[in-house]
């Protein structure tokens, strides 16, 4: 019986090692679907590259122009319909003006920060809030003319 018990111990080896193997191919081959950034993973370079740009980004975009304390943005030529990116240190977002108001049309929390509250519009003036482990921003916009612009609370 002691040369079967290890025939069967060696058999139960090989068979795990074998499906360990086809584990492991399987997920090198499927990747970065499991496992990976959708899109891909951006290098710093490219962040930056798309931060300066000036359309903006539907995730993020920053630069300068009048906005609240805290806070940037990029515009594009003031027209109707007119998009302008802001950023905070919880996260950024994408305002546009139209005819019903100012809507919000994206947004994203910075890393550690997760979004609280969002009030998308159209309407007067629209917010979000970034909720991190000790502080919470809020990105409050309104339309002057027809350029989204971030204003202080009243």
């Amino acid at each position: 019986m002691g040369r079967r018990s290890i025939l069967v111990a060696a058999g139960w080896v090989a068979t795990v090692a074998v499906a360990t193997l086809i584990g492991l191919g399987a997920i090198r081959l499927v990747g970065e679907s499991i496992t990976g950034t959708p899109g891909g993973v951006r290098s710093e370079a490219e962040i930056e590259r798309a931060l300066a740009s000036p359309e903006p980004l539907p995730t993020a975009a920053t630069g300068t122009g009048s906005a609240a304390p805290g806070t940037t943005g990029t515009a594009p030529s003031a027209s109707p319909g007119a998009r302008r990116g802001f950023a905070t240190d919880g996260g950024t977002a994408v305002a546009e003006c139209g005819p019903d108001g100012v809507r919000l049309v994206s947004w994203a929390p910075a890393q550690g920060y997760r979004v609280r509250d969002v009030d998308r519009g159209p309407d007067d003036d629209v917010e979000v809030t970034f909720a991190g482990p000790t502080r919470e921003y809020e990105l409050k916009v309104r339309c002057i003319g027809s350029e989204p612009v971030a204003v202080a609370d009243d």
